[in-house]
């Protein structure tokens, strides 16, 4: 019978065949050229994610906690550091995409070294080391999500619009009713990670807040009701926008979530099984905090607080919902009523990215992971189709400046009572 530690190893070698297989892949489509391109600064190459995550692994586990293990090339650490200022220098992020070499095929030989020696080390290292893999496992996580969102804009920057996966077989559902509120007293509670288990050092501590009485929707904004929105005039109406947005909205000349288009009179949309006819039924996403918060102006609600928002998630099931499995289509599906927080779009709350009261980032690289962000952004909760399953709970804190959409950001509403 194993021992507790044996079967925590297990578990965890487990954990990190999964993850790292899912990886692989979601890139398996991918020709080098895909791989290599950045379509622009906020989005990386495939490759380069590839490797980053596999960096991430090599530096923190390999590096620093096995006697004797040697990089698989000491010129790489400069190119997939991402922004730990204690790991030194590093190449640009804007200039990720002129990285021709390494090749896809030579990342790929990177990570299967690096696995390797991972998979040896694994069950005689310490539990420090192993607490680095499951946070290097959650990391990974995150940027299996980014890889889907950066190829999708990738692709969308093709006058082609090749589909990375064929469409998913479509079944009809019918518009959902109107919102319904659920409703909430107010009055004390708490939110933040508390639990034994893996939880970011931003979701914690765990504390009190003070809640006034308020209403939540019982799902997001449909693709549907965004078409009234823009119908109405949305766009072009000053009184919603917050300043910052109608100046960002009159910059870019937006006047539609990304990767709409009208054509042949309707409404089409690009993903990632090509461009298709928009599904009124579906949750809108690819929105920015701006056009959510014009909505709910124009909706005569508001958004969220992330209190809010993790006091309704709370006793759903984090796992539920359309989140990510597999290698395959990834869209948001149509609703099918009742509260579903979890998956299909991430939901932005109203609340900036600031560290909860008694934060304290961890010693070392490692506490570059979250807090050194918190400025500029606002929080989003609840995880996507692009998530993969079991990644997310109610406490989770994802967070994007205000003018960023490209990862499936949607809406759901909230008014006061």
């Amino acid at each position: 019978m194993l021992n507790p530690l044996q079967a925590a190893d297990d578990a965890l070698a487990t954990r990190f065949v999964r993850v790292r297989a899912l990886s692989l892949a979601l890139a398996t489509p991918l020709s080098d050229a895909d791989a290599t391109v950045q379509s622009m600064p906020d989005a990386s190459p495939a490759k380069w994610h590839l490797a980053h995550t596999t960096w991430f692994f090599e530096t923190f586990v390999l590096r620093d906690h096995v006697a004797g293990y040697r990089l698989h090339d000491g010129r790489w650490p400069f190119l997939f550091n991402s922004y730990y200022e204690a790991e030194g220098r590093r190449h640009a992020r804007d200039r990720r995409g002129m990285a021709t070499r390494p090749t896809l095929d030579e990342v790929r030989a990177y990570r299967a070294h690096v696995d390797a020696g991972l998979a040896d080390a694994l069950p005689g290292l310490s539990a420090e080391a192993r607490t680095l893999v499951e946070l290097g496992c959650h990391h990974e996580e995150q940027h299996q999500e980014l890889l889907v969102t950066d190829i999708l804009h990738l692709l969308s920057e093709n006058p082609l619009e090749p589909a990375l996966w064929p469409p998913a077989p479509k079944v009809p559902v019918a518009m959902p009713g109107p919102i319904r509120w659920l409703e909430h007293p107010g009055g004390s509670a708490e939110i933040g990670h508390h639990a034994s288990d893996f939880g970011f050092d931003c979701e914690g501590p765990r504390h009190a807040v003070l809640l006034h009485p308020h209403g939540v929707a019982d799902r997001t904004v449909t693709n549907g009701e965004w078409m009234q929105f823009i119908a109405d005039g949305g766009y072009r109406d000053a009184r919603h926008w917050l300043s910052d947005g109608w100046t960002w909205l009159r910059a870019h000349d937006i006047a539609a979530p990304l990767y709409w288009e009208q054509r042949d009179g309707g409404w089409t949309r690009f993903g990632l099984d090509g461009r298709r006819p928009i599904d009124p039924a579906a949750p809108v996403t690819h929105v920015s905090f701006y056009e959510a918060d014009a909505y709910a102006s124009w909706a005569g609600a508001r958004l969220p607080t992330e209190a809010e928002w993790e006091v309704f998630a709370t006793p759903h099931d984090p796992a539920g919902g359309n989140q990510l499995d597999t290698a395959g289509p990834v869209e948001p599906r149509p609703t099918r009523g009742g509260p579903a927080p979890f998956g299909d779009v991430w939901e932005w709350t109203g609340s900036a990215y600031r560290p909860y009261p008694g934060f304290r980032a961890v010693e070392g690289a490692v506490g570059e992971y979250n807090g050194k962000f918190m400025s500029g952004q606002f929080v989003l909760r609840g995880g996507s189709c692009a998530t993969p399953r079991g990644h997310v709970r109610a406490s989770y804190r994802n967070f994007f400046h205000p003018h960023q959409r490209w990862q499936f950001t949607g809406v759901r509403l909230a008014r006061d009572r």
